[in-house]
């Protein structure tokens, strides 16, 4: 444009100094005609420059709207997450209180199982005792007279009187034992053996005495007492009793080692048997 103006300026000094031809002024029309339409080129240009920078710009708006757009919904966004991960702590928080709750009363129940176990066991050792030795069945034939006969003191002693005076004795001491009269039962017991040393109850009465100790939780007194049975009465019947019933008086002392060697000595001379059963089972709960 400056070389236009520059061009134009020199045609008016030429015509001004009246000295130009036509020739010249041709020349110089055909110069300016064409600079003029390199100017007019050059315009077009920067409107198509200017057009191209405008839609350009237009693109990069709406590519900052579109930023901003997706900036603001990526921060919704992030609340929203934030909002659910705290949700979600709070839900593992409660989850963690519920497990801790319900571990402490599985361990309540465990304990509440364990003792009931020791129950029902001690129960089957009772039931298992009453079920062999003959004083049971005399006992029961004696409750089956008192029905018949009355149930008064005279009945009772009339149905005693045809039996030998060591049956009465032992069936006496029995009677204590289950009431639950155990230092009772255990003197008539002791009683009885004093008097009979060797019949066919002695070894259960001795048997009975380790029972009082053990139901009284006097431990060492009734390994003591089990001890003897096996001793005085080694081919007796209560004698895998005792030595089981041993084992477990052990184990309520806490003595897991004494325990562990009479159990296993019970399954090693009492194979295939209750006993041998029950010291299994002992076994694995300690070894726990």
């Amino acid at each position: 444009m400056k070389r236009c103006f520059a061009f134009i300026g020199t045609v008016f000094i030429l015509l001004s100094w009246g000295c130009a031809t036509t020739q010249d002024l041709d020349r110089l029309r055909g110069e300016l005609s064409a600079r003029l339409d390199a100017a007019d080129a050059q315009v077009k240009a920067l409107k198509e420059e200017n057009t191209v920078i405008r839609s350009e710009l237009k693109k990069t708006d709406e590519a900052l709207e579109a930023l901003r757009k997706r900036q603001a919904e990526t921060g919704a966004d992030l609340t929203e997450l934030r909002d659910t991960v705290r949700q979600l702590n709070g839900a593992v928080e409660s989850l963690k209180k519920d497990t801790a709750a319900l571990a402490a009363r599985l361990n309540r129940k465990d304990d509440e199982v364990k003792d009931l176990r020791e129950k029902i066991e001690s129960v089957s050792f009772k039931t298992n005792f009453l079920e062999n030795f003959l004083g049971i069945g005399k006992k029961e034939e004696l409750s089956e007279a008192n029905g018949k006969g009355g149930h008064s003191n005279t009945a009772t002693k009339e149905a005693l009187k045809g039996k030998a005076d060591r049956e009465v004795a032992y069936a006496a001491a029995y009677d204590e034992f289950t009431q639950g009269k155990y230092e009772k039962a255990r003197a008539g017991f002791q009683a009885f053996l004093k008097q009979y040393p060797d019949t066919e109850y002695s070894d259960n009465a001795q048997f009975w005495i380790g029972e009082c100790y053990y139901f009284e939780k006097k431990y060492e007194k009734a390994i003591l007492e089990y001890e003897k049975v096996a001793k005085n009465y080694p081919e007796g019947n209560k004698v895998p009793y005792a030595r089981l019933k041993q084992g477990l008086s052990f184990l309520n002392l806490g003595d897991k080692a004494g325990a562990k060697l009479i159990l296993q000595q019970v399954i090693k001379d009492y194979p295939n048997t209750n006993q041998a059963r029950i010291a299994r089972s002992k076994l694995v709960e300690i070894n726990q």
